[in-house]
């Protein structure tokens, strides 16, 4: 279900008018936006030198039509490190796919806003038009890009598995150590037909298949951990890393599991002139070492850089 929050186009005021979206804006360092008073700054004012370098510049000389323009990013802001509500801040966003997103903004000439739907939602809010693209740790498979999607590629996936502290369930990783167990999931998670998969080998062994518990983001799937409804959670290891870092005492993880997958940026298929302008800006931000220099930022480095390149079934 889409979330009825918005950030604020970042070069004009929010319109007054009864019933409008709750504004929110992205926070992406020392110039954050003041959602009240409607002000807003530009994604290239935090990346000013990447907008100025030749290689971006020649990017917007042959994409104009992007210049100027405001591109929506559908995201779901519950994935600490990636993207969150700002908890000094409900009215910003802020992680590193905010920056990320506001990087290639800069070096391509837009500004983005934001409309933060359930993760499920993700695919479906660009493929009906509700927005431009993706920038929110999804993981790129061909079964998602049937949904309506192109994926560029820019990182690669090791998950974690998330457990309560001392595991005591002694969960080994996405084998037959969950059996009988409940596990947590995001709806629409890569991982749910992984966990599924390991249902017949637990019968073999005469137990019982993992039972899934979904959820609509992952802190409800931490919550139903720590509230001893639910026995394991499995995300990009820097997210699961970040949750047990804000509980030491309650979490740990199980095992890092490097997943045949690669993260990806989605845009809407068929929309060709934007997808290949954000992988080529892509393609400078990680040249130049920006994009290793957010992860480290945003405590990200478990992750590898990927070259970026597309996914289409379309």
């Amino acid at each position: 279900m889409t979330l009825p929050r918005r950030a604020l186009r970042a070069t004009a005021p929010v319109a007054a008018a009864a019933g409008l979206l709750l504004v929110l804006s992205a926070c992406s360092g020392g110039d954050a936006t003041d959602a009240a008073s409607g002000d807003a700054v530009t994604a290239g004012s935090d990346f000013a030198d990447l907008a100025e370098s030749t290689e971006c510049a020649d990017l917007r000389e042959k994409n104009p039509d992007l210049v100027g323009t405001t591109k929506t990013n559908a995201l779901n802001p519950h994935t600490p490190g990636y993207e969150v509500i700002n908890p000094d801040n409900p009215d910003e966003f802020m992680g590193f796919d905010i920056d990320l997103g506001n990087a290639i903004g800069a070096c391509l000439g837009f500004d983005v806003d934001y409309v933060a739907v359930g993760f499920s939602e993700l695919i479906p809010t660009v493929a009906s038009g509700q927005a431009d693209w993706i920038v929110s740790n999804l993981y790129a498979t061909e079964e998602r890009a049937q949904g309506g999607v192109d994926f560029i590629s820019y990182s690669k996936v090791f998950d974690g598995v998330l457990v309560a502290k001392g595991n005591p369930k002694d969960i080994a990783g996405i084998d037959t150590s969950i059996c009988g167990l409940t596990i947590a999931l995001n709806k629409g998670y890569v991982e749910i037909p992984l966990v599924e998969a390991v249902g017949p080998d637990c019968e073999a062994e005469g137990l019982p298949a993992p039972t899934l518990s979904l959820f609509d983001s992952s802190a409800d799937c931490v919550q139903a951990i720590l509230a001893g409804r639910a026995d394991a959670y499995m995300n990009d290891v820097n997210t699961v890393n970040r949750f047990i870092a804000e509980h030491p005492d309650d979490l740990d993880s199980a095992d890092t599991v490097m997943l045949d997958y690669e993260i990806g940026i989605g845009v809407l298929q068929g929309d060709h002139e934007f997808r290949d302008a954000v992988q080529a800006a892509l393609t400078v931000v990680q040249d130049t070492g920006l994009q290793t220099e957010l992860a480290e930022k945003w405590e990200l480095d478990a992750n590898a850089v990927a070259e970026p390149a597309i996914l289409s079934v379309g």
